[in-house]
């Protein structure tokens, strides 16, 4: 799946702007919400990162824009090395990175090395009616430290992987995505 070990191999391959595009919206706020694998990577991701970062938190997207062939631009979370998103997370104690898996059980997975705020966004979303596990894929789980979630200042952070069958329904469904925002952005209030 991945074409390129690192974001110097991609950006020498290929065209900011055309094939992928990048959106860094930074905040005033200790907390970063980002789509390394958005646009046509992970189809659904970068809506779902905006609408949980909102006006408030910082923002970042890594958006494929290709015709099709959207996943020769997935750089593997251990590899995520694009300047402005590291930027970001640099000044930032809470990070959740938004991915896509193609299961098509209607889960939000979570993991990351940042457990206490993991559990809170799990009872959160539960809480508010929708399913959450831990992705039996260990390459899922966002447990490396070099894993782009855990590249804040405290060097833990949350991965949320979300099944096909979840992000289709969030894309469809604007007030089940508001309520699915809602749940992690009053998880991430009171970290």
């Amino acid at each position: 799946m991945t074409e390129y070990p690192n974001f110097a191999a991609l950006k020498q391959a290929e065209r900011e702007g055309v094939d992928f595009v990048i959106v860094c919206r930074p905040r005033p706020s200790p907390v970063a919400v980002i789509a390394p694998h958005g646009g046509g990577i992970e189809p659904g991701t970068s809506r779902i990162a905006s609408a949980i970062a909102g006006d408030d938190f910082n923002l970042y997207r890594f958006e494929g824009r290709k015709p099709e062939g959207n996943l020769r631009l997935h750089i593997t979370s251990e590899h995520f090395d694009e300047q402005e998103c590291l930027d970001i997370l640099s000044s930032c104690d809470y990070v959740v990175a938004v991915h896509g898996c193609d299961d098509e059980e209607g889960t939000a997975y979570l993991g990351g090395r940042d457990t206490d705020l993991g559990a809170t966004i799990r009872d959160r979303l539960e809480a508010s009616g929708f399913r959450t596990g831990r992705h039996p894929n260990p390459n899922l789980q966002g447990a490396s430290a070099l894993n782009i979630c855990n590249k804040g200042r405290r060097r833990c952070g949350v991965r949320l992987e979300l099944s096909c069958d979840l992000r289709h329904k969030l894309r469809r469904d604007s007030g089940m995505l508001a309520i699915f925002a809602a749940a992690i952005r009053a998880a991430l209030a009171h970290p």
